[in-house]
């Protein structure tokens, strides 16, 4: 779920203020987007709503964002319907209502808007407002990656590896891994190498696992680091060298990883 909010609240990082002039004595562009937004311009309800949400020169007020995001959410700007939905999400200016999210980040999906089928399928893979239900899961995390958020793809590339929600098909987990590394995603690098450590749908290829893992883990992939350890632990590939494992499983441990990584150190360590 963490990693849920952290991609909701993303959304809010944005513009806003009020009424007021410049030192110039020119009329600043939060009143600009007001009268936009009043003339029925959703395009300056959302702009005014960002500018709301930032605090940029005034108060930072969560309430007035939100009533602005949902006129514009109302009037067909889906980008807003998704931020709304990461409001309800995290209590910010409404009440905090996981099943009016759903309702949004749907809403923002079904109009093509890619951070709501990202955000839509977290919340039917935890079982947040709605059932728990991991074949919808994939099917909204499938449009979010097609439309570019390479965490999905790598996040897909998981549920292919364990038959979660879908048909297991090693496969299509290689190329869902291979497109989110790709694209800089690093948990999809540590999968492409789990893959390439393991002979699953790809031929062996220890060189590259360990170049894959080692990628992952440089990039705070707990499940890299934990990898890259068994490697030399056992010399899979690399020389082995107990004392480079330890580290890698200490680092794997640091990230939160324990089977591979807090478990695997201590066992060193004895």
């Amino acid at each position: 779920m963490k990693k849920v909010v952290a991609a909701l609240a993303c959304v809010m990082v944005l513009l806003v203020g009020y009424i007021v002039l410049d030192k110039s004595g020119t009329e600043s562009p939060s009143f600009d987007a007001k009268k936009a937004c009043d003339a029925g311009d959703m395009r300056g309800c959302h702009d005014l709503g960002v500018m709301y949400a930032d605090g940029n020169g005034v108060e930072k007020d969560f309430k007035k964002a939100a009533e602005l995001f949902k006129k514009a959410c109302d009037g067909g700007v889906v980008f807003d319907c998704s931020t709304l939905g990461a409001m309800y999400v995290k209590g910010n200016g409404v009440e905090k209502d996981f099943k009016k999210a759903v309702e949004l980040f749907k809403a923002a999906c079904d109009g093509g808007e890619v951070r709501g089928c990202h955000n839509l399928g977290f919340m039917y893979a935890k079982g947040n407002g709605v059932e728990k239900d991991l074949g919808k899961a994939a099917q909204s995390l499938k449009k979010a990656c097609d439309g570019g958020v390479v965490l999905d793809c790598s996040t897909l590339g998981a549920m292919y590896a364990k038959g979660n929600g879908v048909e297991k098909n090693e496969q299509k987990a290689v190329e869902l891994f291979k497109k989110a590394c790709d694209g800089g995603e690093i948990s999809g690098c540590g999968g492409l190498g789990v893959m390439y450590l393991l002979g699953d749908r790809v031929e062996k290829d220890l060189d590259k696992a360990a170049q894959l893992l080692k990628k992952a883990c440089d990039g705070g992939e707990r499940s890299g680091c934990g990898g890259l350890g068994v490697m030399y632990e056992q010399g899979y590939g690399v020389r082995q060298d107990k004392r480079l494992a330890k580290e890698y499983f200490s680092k794997a441990c640091d990230l939160g990883e324990q089977k591979l990584g807090c478990n695997k150190y201590r066992e060193l360590n004895r």
